[in-house]
């Protein structure tokens, strides 16, 4: 076996380059000689019964190309192959003229425009994403995969953040498979009227910032967009996601003047994922195994009433040791300053920007799932007015309805007095907010 360069080409001239069944042309020797008009014969091992004289070739191709291995004829013997025709396009350099027979269609016919594929069937028009941070990207990006919005909006004040951020997204359509319009503005009013409504921009607490300085900065930047998103989009639902959570949505409903049942906060979702994520860990056992709400407050006050909890098909007490559960709680209470203290500059955002999306999503389908929401309680779990982590169902209108379930004598009252801190630090807040 002889393997023939661009050497044996060149010496080739413009005639012919006579070579065995078994040898190997290489690829840049082939285009070489395509482009010297130079033909590749292969001569057969086993002549055919007819004689051939020695000037004789196998009959070649325009531009032929001789083959790396011959294969057995019938007989056992080998024969050469016949010539590839037209040549592989894998043999041409990159932006070389193709041989006809390989080309692309598209390239000899006159362009068409491409079919457009069918759009998903959508039932939300609208639904804006205030703040296009990683939590509102994470958010947004979410909904348009879901493919069942007409249009999701980002909005923030930074010029050019939420537009960039949108196109981005839209560049990814085709590679998610998706339709959904995504654009970015800068304001509220040229965003447009909303079905709903996802609020995540505010700061985040910085080095020599106490709680109370972060709460008067994010109230006065939630309870702005909060009047301006009900003042546009008058029957839209308001999804807080600002920190601190409970309060940032009790101001919310305030300052925009919308029903109690439009002004959802986003905790309870985002606590229970985490927990189910650890819990999975734990045992080794896919997280969609694991059932469990996180209510109360979205911090110290969180509860995971364990008596309805599950892993499986099994109270998650029987599954795990009282001490690993109760370590397993904590940890899900503390995942967010977990985060932030990995990251060392920023926090969590894929799992918010998801459980965000998640409840836009269930209000969107009238889903009929039970998820933990923070919403207005009006007697339900003894709690008489405020808002405060509850099992949920939500829909188009927001909160359908407070889920009661059978907790324990001791989960209800942690629920109890969950809400009761949040109603102090509401007060508080309203204290600060209240003109001198």
């Amino acid at each position: 076996m002889t393997v023939f360069g661009v050497d044996a080409v060149q010496s080739a001239g413009t005639g012919e380059l006579v070579v065995g069944a078994k040898d190997i042309v290489t690829p840049l020797a082939r285009e070489l000689a395509r482009e010297r008009g130079v033909t590749i014969v292969v001569a057969s091992a086993h002549p055919p019964s007819s004689p051939v004289t020695a000037n004789q070739s196998l009959p070649p191709a325009p531009v032929a190309v001789a083959p790396v291995f011959a294969r057995p004829s019938s007989n056992g013997s080998q024969s050469p192959p016949a010539p590839l025709k037209p040549p592989a396009p894998a043999l041409y350099r990159r932006g070389a003229p193709l041989h006809p027979a390989v080309a692309p269609a598209a390239l000899h016919e006159p362009r068409t425009r491409r079919p457009e594929l069918p759009s998903a069937a959508k039932s939300v028009g609208r639904v804006l994403v205030v703040g296009a941070g990683h939590v509102g990207m994470i958010t947004a990006m979410k909904l348009a995969e879901a493919n069942i919005i007409e249009e999701v909006v980002l909005v923030d004040i930074a010029e050019g953040l939420a537009a960039g951020i949108a196109l981005d997204l839209t560049h990814s359509t085709a590679l998610l498979g998706f339709d959904t319009k995504v654009r970015g503005v800068t304001s509220l009013a040229e965003a447009g009227a909303a079905e709903f409504v996802v609020i995540t921009a505010g700061r985040a607490r910085q080095p020599g910032m106490s709680r109370t300085d972060l709460v008067e900065v994010n109230a006065g930047i939630v309870g702005a967009l909060a009047r301006d998103a009900a003042g546009i989009s008058p029957h839209t639902v308001l999804l807080v996601v600002t920190n601190p959570l409970d309060e940032m949505t009790h101001h919310a409903w305030r300052a925009s003047g919308l029903p109690a049942n439009r002004v959802i906060g986003m905790a309870g979702v985002l606590d229970s994922s985490r927990f189910q994520a650890l819990t999975g860990l734990a045992v080794d056992s896919s997280p969609s195994s694991v059932r469990a709400l996180a209510l109360g407050s979205h911090g110290d006050e969180m509860v995971i009433p364990l008596s309805q909890a599950r892993v499986g098909g099994t109270t998650i007490t029987d599954a795990i040791p009282q001490a690993e559960v109760t370590a397993l709680v904590d940890r899900a209470r503390n995942s967010g300053a977990e985060v932030v203290g990995l990251l060392k500059s920023g926090s969590a955002f894929f799992a918010p920007g998801a459980s965000a999306a998640r409840m836009v999503l269930a209000m969107a389908t009238n889903s009929d799932e039970i998820i933990a929401a923070t919403v207005c309680a009006n007697g339900q779990y003894g709690i008489a007015d405020g808002y405060v982590g509850l099992p949920a169902r939500l829909g188009r209108t927001g909160l359908r309805e407070i889920v009661e379930l059978p907790l324990s004598a001791d989960e209800l009252a942690s629920v109890r007095t969950a809400a009761a801190r949040i109603a102090e630090r509401v007060a508080d807040l309203e204290q600060m907010a209240a003109p001198a």
